[in-house]
């Protein structure tokens, strides 16, 4: 047995509590620590309550959105630092307690001028860091970042849904900007290299914790004409594909050197209610038309299967024309 005790609590933290574009739509960032914080805290009583109850061989996770965060200029001590300020916001703020018993000193610093972080009771931490069985790993794009700047290309949307508030609590003046590049349905840039990144990453900070990868996947919009999902068909989906293709393969290279990654889940199986965008992104590997509840594999569904059953990633398809 596997159980995982929270799926993205940065993003029930942050988008909840910090810019409000998730329930319970909040815009307070003392609200978005704290409920950083008691997450945390729930996860560590939740796994002292599941060791109680379940048999001595079940296995114990966590999921995180882990966020693959770059400068923009790594030459920049601005645009570093601007990087850990969001690292920390990120990643840190869980990993930290989860992996190591402590908040990270820096995240104190940055967010003092909003709290004294009183709400940590002093048997938190210990509660928090129970032992885990993996770790599991959401990603979906790399986020950039640099100190704030004037430049016509730079943005605050930091790929989570628009808001006057950020969901950034202590870093004012960092700027997101959107890395060049292919995008997905959602807007987010095409780059696997960041999966490579994060497990990695993971395997140095907590050696011998195994690996899985909870979530990785693409929404695209079926290509239109005859024979879509929608007639019945699949659409050739090569766009979902080559993006499963390369997360697959930095995958592999991550195993190659070192990571110990013990599964891989695609998001998702069937197109489905995406938070706030409810049904408008499709995510599936199987198409749901919605009115008559009929699910039609697209192709990338058969691309995976084969995947499946031979445990060898297949190539990409070539395109029909």
């Amino acid at each position: 047995q596997r159980w995982t005790t929270l799926n993205e609590p940065w993003c029930s933290a942050f988008l909840g509590y910090g810019s409000g574009v998730h329930a319970p739509g909040r815009t307070d960032p003392v609200a978005a620590l704290r409920a950083a914080h008691h997450l945390n805290l729930g996860h560590g009583l939740a796994a002292q309550a599941l060791r109680t109850a379940l048999p001595t061989d079940a296995q114990i996770s966590i999921s995180l959105n882990t966020c693959a965060v770059r400068s923009r200029d790594p030459e920049d001590p601005e645009s570093l630092d601007a990087r850990r300020r969001i690292d920390a916001l990120a990643n840190r703020i869980f990993t930290g307690p989860l992996l190591h018993g402590a908040y990270p000193e820096d995240l104190l610093a940055d967010t003092a001028h909003l709290t004294d972080w009183s709400f940590v009771r002093s048997p938190d931490p210990a509660v928090i860091r129970h032992p885990l069985d993996s770790l599991g790993i959401n990603y979906y794009a790399p986020t950039v970042v640099s100190a704030a700047t004037g430049d016509a290309g730079s943005s605050h949307d930091d790929g989570h849904g628009a808001s006057a508030h950020s969901p950034w609590p202590g870093a004012e003046g960092v700027t997101f900007h959107q890395q060049p590049g292919e995008r997905t349905d959602m807007g987010w840039t095409v780059d696997p290299t960041g999966l490579y990144d994060l497990l990695t990453r993971y395997t140095r900070e907590a050696p011998g914790l195994p690996l899985v990868i909870t979530e990785n996947g693409a929404a695209y919009q079926d290509e239109a004409g005859p024979g879509g999902p929608a007639e019945g068909g699949t659409s050739q989906d090569l766009d979902r594909i080559r993006y499963l293709h390369g997360h697959l393969a930095e995958v592999h290279r991550a195993i190659a050197d070192g990571a110990d990654v013990r599964g891989y889940f695609l998001w998702s199986l069937m197109d489905n209610f995406e938070w706030s965008y409810g049904y408008s992104k499709r995510f599936g590997i199987v198409h749901v038309d919605y009115p008559t509840q009929t699910r039609t594999p697209r192709a990338s569904a058969h691309w995976y299967a084969r995947l499946a059953r031979s445990g060898v990633l297949p190539e990409v398809p070539q395109p029909v024309r």
